[in-house]
Order: C-alpha cells, then sequence, then structure tokens
C-alpha cells in the first residue's frame, strides 16, 4: 500500500522561461537563485521542511514534515534517514514513518530521545517549525503483505511501536483480528497512548498494555498467557535487542521463523573481541578502542566525527578506508582484514577494532 504525493507536471510556457532565465544566468543556475527561496523545489537532492511538533510523552515528539519534490513516497512500516546539522557536522539517523493517511502531502516521524544520542536529542530539544532538514527515500521491508493474514500479532517494546503505529493507522480498519502486546516502563511512557486504547476500545484492535517497571521484562511464559493463540498469527515484531532475541529464539524452536517479521533499530550484536588502536590516518590521530562497541561512536565520544547514517550496518553510509589491520563485525564476529596500502572498505558503525588498524578519515 504505497504511499505517494504526485508532482504537477510543468506548463510548456514555464519550461521555455526556465531555461531562457538558465541561458543568462551561467556560470550560476537558476536552481541556485530559487533554492535559497525555495528549499523543497530541487531536484538534486531531498530535503522536508518541518512543519508542526507536537508531544507524545516526555520524551517522544512527533515531528510533520513536508518532503520536497523528489519524494517518491512510502509503504507503512518504512522508514526514512533524516540529516540534521550539529555544531557544524551533518549527522544522520533513521526513523520510522508513523503518519496516517494525509491529504496535504505530509508525512510524520516520531522520535524518542535517548541517552547519549546526539541526533535523537538534538531533534526532541531544538527541532523548531519551518526548519529544514536533509532526507533520503523511505527504505524497509517491515511492511504487510499485499493478502493480509486473518490473525495478526503485533508485539512491540518501548520507541518499537513507531512502525506499528504507521501500519495501524493505514491498515488497521482491513485487518480481521490484531492483537497489539506493547511493553513500557510505566502508563506514561506509552507512545500514542490515548489513540491505541481508542482503537481498542472501539474494538479495532486487542490491546494488551505491559509496564515492565511493574510486570517485568516480557517473557516466553507470560507471552503464552496473554496471547495463548500466538502460534496461528502472522507476527511483525520491533522493540528492544533483548526483546527481539527472546522472540527469534521461541518462534525458531516452534518452528515458526517464517511467520516472524522482525524490525531493528539497532543490529544484534555477538561477544565483544579485545580492541585495539585506531589510527586515523588523515587526523594522525590515534585512538584505544574496546572490542565491544563501534569504532563510530567510540570516534564520536572523544570528538573524531566520522561519517554516519543508519548506524545498523544497513545503509553503508559510514563506510571509510581500512589500510592496514584488522576489525572485527559486531553483528557476526568475523573478521576483515587489510595489508599495507590496501583500501578495504568498512563500516565503521558495526565494526569493531581487533588489534591495531589504520583507518583513512
Amino acid at each position: 500500500m504505497p504511499i505517494t504525493t504526485p508532482d504537477a507536471a510543468p506548463s510548456p510556457w514555464r519550461s521555455r522561461a526556465f531555461r531562457l532565465v538558465k541561458a543568462v544566468t551561467t556560470p550560476l543556475l537558476p536552481e541556485d537563485y530559487v533554492d535559497l527561496f525555495d528549499p523543497l523545489r530541487t531536484s538534486t537532492v531531498l530535503r522536508g521542511r518541518v512543519e508542526d511538533l507536537r508531544s507524545e510523552t516526555q520524551d517522544a515528539l512527533t515531528v510533520t514534515i513536508r518532503p520536497g519534490k523528489r519524494w517518491r513516497g512510502h509503504t507503512p512500516g518504512q522508514y526514512m534517514r533524516i540529516g540534521v546539522d550539529i555544531d557544524g557536522v551533518r549527522m544522520w539517523r533513521a526513523y520510522s514513518i508513523t503518519s496516517g493517511p494525509r491529504t496535504d502531502g505530509c508525512i510524520s516521524m516520531t522520535v524518542k530521545a535517548i541517552s547519549g544520542g546526539a541526533v535523537s536529542t538534538y531533534l526532541v530539544e531544538h527541532l523548531r517549525v519551518g526548519q529544514i532538514v536533509q532526507m533520503e527515500q523511505a527504505e524497509g521491508t517491515f511492511v504487510l503483505p499485499a493478502t493480509l493474514p486473518a490473525k495478526i500479532l503485533l508485539l512491540t517494546g518501548g520507541s518499537g511501536i513507531t512502525p506499528v503505529m504507521g501500519i495501524l493507522r493505514h491498515a488497521v480498519d482491513e485487518m480481521d483480528d490484531v492483537v497489539l502486546l506493547h511493553s513500557a516502563p510505566r502508563p506514561e511512557d506509552v507512545i500514542f497512548a490515548s489513540e491505541l486504547r481508542d482503537l481498542a476500545a472501539s474494538g479495532r484492535i486487542s490491546l494488551q498494555e505491559r509496564h515492565t517497571d511493574v510486570h517485568g521484562m516480557l517473557d516466553t511464559d507470560e507471552l503464552e498467557r496473554l496471547v495463548p493463540d500466538w502460534r496461528e498469527r502472522e507476527t511483525w515484531a520491533c522493540g528492544p535487542a533483548g526483546m527481539l532475541e527472546m522472540v527469534e529464539s521461541h518462534w525458531e524452536s516452534a518452528e515458526l521463523a517464517g511467520k516472524l517479521h522482525t524490525e531493528r533499530f539497532r543490529p544484534a550484536l555477538v561477544e565483544p573481541g579485545e580492541g585495539g588502536t585506531v589510527h586515523f590516518t588523515g587526523l594522525d590521530r590515534e585512538l584505544e578502542c574496546d572490542g565491544a562497541r563501534p569504532i563510530l561512536d567510540q570516534g564520536e565520544d572523544v570528538g573524531i566525527l566520522m561519517p554516519s547514517g543508519c548506524r545498523m550496518g544497513i545503509c553503508y553510509g559510514c563506510v571509510l578506508p581500512l589500510r592496514e589491520g584488522a576489525v572485527r563485525d559486531l553483528r557476526t564476529g568475523e573478521l576483515t582484514t587489510a595489508s599495507p596500502g590496501d583500501g578495504v572498505l568498512v563500516q565503521t558503525c558495526i565494526s569493531a577494532a581487533a588489534g591495531r588498524c589504520d583507518i583513512d578519515l
């Protein structure tokens, strides 16, 4: 169910006039001037303008954005990458699209501030209406199939509700039997609480709301009690890594992995290695890194800023050349090595140092 925003075709007289202006403004282009007044119309980059900000909880904010003309639309459940300039550095993060059907061409995303999260904290505390943000096209496969299953389980924790909310807002009335099992620390921490409870009160979903500060973390026994027919349901799950690991293991043990669809905001990590010294050749600077966290995160901790994107190992926005040494993939434990003079591209967002290594920056 793709959601698109159509572009109006330019009239012939406007096209001719634009060619004339282009001829007299060389070497600059008319686009260079127009972008100053209408930054959303450019056909070379995708930007968006913040149209509205709405608090959902104490630390969660819904941002309504009007995308530029290059926006191709999205399928409910997908995410988009947003870029903002913080202290002179452009930083990117991925957020789920949470808006329901709209006629004004806008979309929304909902951001939860994370302790130590530079971008999420900036967006929640400092974003302003009218601000221009950088965008990329929607991505992701955490979407419903064309033919909906008869029985659906939506299993979410914390901000994992965000892609599911986008799905519900578009398709809840097309679903016959939906159970939403959602966990949050306290009732006041439930994002979209009023809307979810209204959906339950109207009988459109069956809502099981758990507060982990009182009930503890969800486990398999609790799942069996709350959703006894979970084996019969096609399941979409999104939430903290620990919850997803439990769910994946449980479904696999029941030989039902094919009925489970998961969305992660962070990659699942293997046991840490020993770490090592990273030499950033362009900066002629060295950093002692442990083997438990990505090189990207540890560099940012001391002011060494690297390209970044989704931070999940998906978008390849963080790749840098490894000139010598080895790094370890935190998801699989596999080593990537380079001999002196090599330029093996590595993803710093999911790679840890494995001994001394030289990285170009």
